[in-house]
């Protein structure tokens, strides 16, 4: 599988997500920088780490949906190309209007990390294939601004279109309807707040991350 992962100032899951995508497909993923205008040929997978692009001013990921390589993200999704943001990698997809949308400043206004339960509501697209709908898994979160937002009449729409993959299993940071992994209406786009490339090996302490990759991997094979 050949995938790239985007890196942004301020990117501090880049090197994660790489080390994760090695560790399952077996060949290191291309890094490009966020002002290179073009995407490598042939691939099979985009990853928007998370962090702190451009440490966060504006709004988280405002800036960052806004560099040139985005525009060479957004026309690759619309090809069909599998498109994966993780926490700040989520904030800039739904900025870059990847994703309906808005990521808030958490309930509480307090920083959440910790590991999660998470359900799977959506095992039929090319990210989660690997799970059962219904399945509750634990991924590790690490965000301020995680709270996902949107009016009822895109929520409603969100939830009849099967587009909610993962769904806060408790309270975390207050997301509408406990949304904390949301798909495109083509299936190739998800952006997600927890990490599932911190979850991968068993030094992680669970590998539940491991096999949204592993889908990956089998839907290109």
């Amino acid at each position: 599988m050949r995938s790239a992962v985007i890196v942004f100032p301020g990117s501090n899951c880049d090197r994660d997500m790489a080390v994760a995508l090695k560790a399952v497909t077996g060949r290191a993923p291309a890094m490009v920088w966020h002002r290179d205008s073009d995407l490598p040929d042939g691939l099979d997978l985009v990853a928007v780490p998370g962090g702190f692009s451009y440490g966060d001013y504006l709004r988280s990921g405002a800036m960052a949906a806004r560099s040139p390589v985005m525009r060479a993200v957004v026309d690759a999704a619309a090809r069909g190309v599998p498109v994966l943001g993780v926490c700040n990698g989520f904030q800039i997809l739904t900025e870059a209007g990847l994703l309906p949308g808005a990521l808030m400043r958490n309930a509480g206004i307090r920083f959440v990390c910790r590991d999660v339960a998470l359900k799977v509501e959506n095992s039929q697209s090319a990210f989660t294939g690997r799970y059962e709908t219904g399945e509750e898994i634990v991924f590790p979160v690490a965000h301020h601004d995680g709270n996902f937002q949107a009016d009822r009449e895109t929520l409603d729409r969100l939830e009849g279109e099967g587009r909610v993959a993962f769904r806060y299993a408790g309270a975390c940071n207050g997301s509408a309807r406990d949304i904390a992994g949301l798909l495109n209406a083509a299936g190739n786009v998800l952006g997600m707040m927890p990490h599932p490339e911190r979850a991968v090996e068993e030094a992680h302490g669970r590998t539940d991350g491991r096999r949204l990759f592993e889908g990956l991997l089998e839907t290109v094979a």
